[in-house]
């Protein structure tokens, strides 16, 4: 199925990825929903415009 999400790989420490997912579960996020939560948290904070939020395709939450 296409998607309009750009998909990479991304290589984290494992203590930040544990912390993350730590966060997320509280927030009732996946991992990948909270580490783009948490970059447009700091782009805003640094005045950088990203255009509008889309939510993400069915296809794109993670499951498990």
């Amino acid at each position: 199925m296409p998607s309009n999400r750009k998909a990479f790989a991304l290589r984290l420490d494992p203590a930040i990825h544990a912390a993350v997912e730590r966060l997320a579960a509280g927030e009732l996020r996946s991992v990948n929903a909270e580490i783009e939560f948490l970059l447009r948290e700091a782009l805003k904070a640094r005045g950088i415009r990203v255009g509008e939020l889309t939510p993400p395709a069915p296809d794109d939450v993670e499951r498990g």
